[in-house]
């Protein structure tokens, strides 16, 4: 099949079935209501279970193998081919399946908040509640936009349809599935409402790099005076809560771009984790959390409806996701000026790295190669202590192309537009996890502030004789020691080991790389 016999199927489908097409927020919660697809809780947001699977399913991701993109693709686990004639059967079984249905919910919006990079989407549910989210994720059309509206790529979600393994080809019953040269996302077996989401971003990845468009996975906001700064992080490094500042506005929390004119976010909401949400330590994300919010696997009071964010009987990975005006203080259109700062975040178990260092443009794309952080216990399952985890460009499972690409352009953008880079450390100082404590965030707060407003730029520095990396000797609101993690230890032999074995899986990771230049290889740690 073809684009136009795959784009004829689907407007079958739709004159098929009774289309509920752009729904308000308000429509799309009665039905999910009346659907019996999820309940209220006390503040009004829609509570939904996404039942087997509760996170995404990287090991059941695939990209049709296409005479366009093949040579382009860095095929491995994380980018699983597909051949054509399995993708073609497969589109034919979920249109089948969703012809069955007595009604199916559409979307139409974009994705990326410049009007010059945006590509139209259609997003087709079987669950009122997935269209739900795709309205709040994705940026939503006033009425002209839709006049004449015409996707340039559309998802199709059908979670009661599961793959045949031996028939179809997959890795197991469920599948999401990106064809490139057909403009579709088909997606089958999960209710995680995130594969919607995050299958956009990967399609992103690959064609924004396309348009001399860096791609991103990092939160962004801008200053008063129109400073832009980038935070790249992993889960449990601090991307959300140090990006939320109430004296700068929010562009956006996850996804971005980076054009020859600025960045811009990519989504039109937020996807915010709740484990352990509380409305001091996060109020935005608290408030933001009424109707039309969508809470995946929370567990409420059965009567009261008051929801315990504490309580991980069915997953650790609770979420809720809103439209970004649900947050105040956010810059509309979410696009900005050239970012001035790049911080990248860390949360090292190890307790050796500073909790503050300033990189050489070598060394920034270096660490964002590596994309390194702690996995702490409780983020995954099976996970009881913490791991030392390496995500290229802090998003590798969403990378189409080769992360040396991505790192290639990153490192043109910081060299042009001379931005500030730093490795900021939210993890353990003072020793190791479970001999050290989590560093003050009210110390970070100050070192990141400090980072913004070029009060480290022409600081003097010393250099740590493993990691290279330059350390402020000085920095407001913090005390300097605790800038020498070294120092900050008891057992100085203690420090130096622990210092050798993480240096060691820098360099073992990084092994990988084997089309970077040797200025990028040398600028990680020494042994």
């Amino acid at each position: 099949m073809n684009s136009t016999q795959i784009t004829s199927l689907t407007e079958d489908l739709l004159c098929k079935t009774t289309t509920q097409q752009n729904l308000s927020t308000p429509m799309l919660v009665e039905k999910a209501l009346s659907r019996k697809e999820g309940i209220l809780s006390s503040t009004g947001a829609l509570q939904v279970e996404t039942g087997k699977y509760t996170g995404r399913s990287p090991k059941d991701k695939y990209i049709v193998a296409e005479d366009s993109v093949k040579d382009k693709i860095d095929w491995g686990l994380v980018n699983q081919p597909m051949d054509e004639a399995r993708f073609n059967n497969l589109y034919k079984k979920v249109i089948e399946y969703l012809t069955k249905k007595d009604e199916v919910f559409v979307f139409q919006g974009f994705a990326g908040a410049d009007k010059t990079y945006q590509l139209p989407l259609q997003v087709i549910n079987e669950y009122a509640w997935h269209n739900l989210f795709a309205r709040q994720l994705f940026i939503r059309p006033n009425e002209s936009d839709l006049n004449d509206f015409a996707a340039d790529f559309q998802v199709i979600s059908a979670p009661g349809f599961e793959a045949d393994p031996e028939v179809d080809g997959t890795n197991s019953e469920t599948f999401i599935i990106i064809s490139f040269e057909k403009r579709v996302v088909l997606i089958g077996g999960t209710e995680y409402a995130g594969e919607i989401k995050k299958s956009i971003f990967s399609v992103m990845n690959y064609m924004l790099p396309e348009q001399d468009i860096l791609s991103m996975h990092c939160s962004a906001n801008v200053g008063q005076e129109g400073d832009v700064a980038l935070f790249f992080g992993l889960s449990g490094t601090g991307k959300t809560t140090l990006s939320a500042d109430q004296n700068r506005r929010l562009i956006g929390d996850d996804e971005h771009g980076w054009a020859n004119n600025g960045v811009f976010n990519i989504e039109g909401g937020c996807y915010a984790k709740c484990i352990n949400l509380s409305q001091d330590k996060e109020p935005q994300i608290w408030n933001a959390i009424r109707f039309g919010t969508v809470l995946e696997n929370v567990v409420s009071d059965e009567e009261s409806r008051i929801v315990d964010y504490n309580n991980t009987s069915m997953t650790e990975n609770t979420r809720a996701a809103y439209p970004i005006d649900a947050i105040p203080n956010v810059i509309t259109p979410s696009v900005a000026g050239h970012p001035n700062t790049i911080v990248f975040l860390t949360a090292d178990a190890s307790g050796v790295l500073p909790p503050i260092s300033k990189l050489t443009k070598d060394q920034a794309m270096y660490h964002f190669l590596s994309g390194y952080t702690s996995k702490l216990a409780g983020t995954e399952r099976g996970v009881t202590s913490p791991q030392a985890t390496f995500s290229t460009c802090f998003g590798s499972p969403f990378l189409p192309l080769p992360a040396v690409r991505y790192a290639e352009m990153l490192g043109e953008r910081i060299a042009q537009h001379d931005v500030d880079v730093y490795l900021v450390n939210t993890g353990w100082s003072g020793g190791e996890y479970g001999v050290g404590k989590r560093m003050d965030l009210p110390y970070t707060r100050s070192m990141v502030q400090a980072a913004l407003e070029g009060e480290l730029r022409s600081m003097d520095t010393v250099t740590d004789p493993v990691f290279g990396l330059h350390i402020p000797i000085q920095c407001p609101g913090v005390p300097d020691d605790v800038l020498q993690p070294k120092k900050t230890w008891n057992d100085p032999d203690a420090y130096d080991k622990k210092a050798k074995e993480l240096a060691e899986k820098f360099q073992e990771n990084f092994k990988k790389f084997t089309n970077v230049s040797d200025t990028i290889k040398k600028a990680g740690p020494t042994v």
